[in-house]
């Protein structure tokens, strides 16, 4: 994994929209600083980031990239108490034919 997105990864998931502004212009720097592709490895260590809703956005800028790796992440339907952006991922990647339907 390269370092750029072991660095993210090891700060966890992202904040929500409360956080302070300056944690939020950190995670977004630290997400632009992963070129793409990402391996499937890194997507799936990525795809663990997601925090409780798309802090501005910032949610929306993870799942790209997650949805930058070579297979999708999620190719099972996730459970009912997991995170909406993991159900989204699976979803996007249905649609786009890339797993099959449930």
């Amino acid at each position: 994994m390269r370092p750029e997105v072991a660095a993210f990864v090891a700060d966890g998931p992202l904040p929500d929209e409360d956080a302070h502004e300056d944690e939020i212009d950190r995670r977004v720097r630290q997400l632009e600083a992963i070129t793409r592709p990402v391996t499937a490895e890194e997507a799936a260590r990525l795809a663990q980031c997601f925090g409780p809703d798309d802090c501005y956005g910032v949610a929306w800028t993870l799942l790209h990239l997650v949805e930058s790796a070579p297979t999708p992440v999620l190719t099972a339907e996730p459970g009912q108490d997991t995170n909406e952006w993991h159900r989204r991922l699976r979803r996007r990647a249905v649609n786009a034919g890339l797993v099959p339907e449930e």
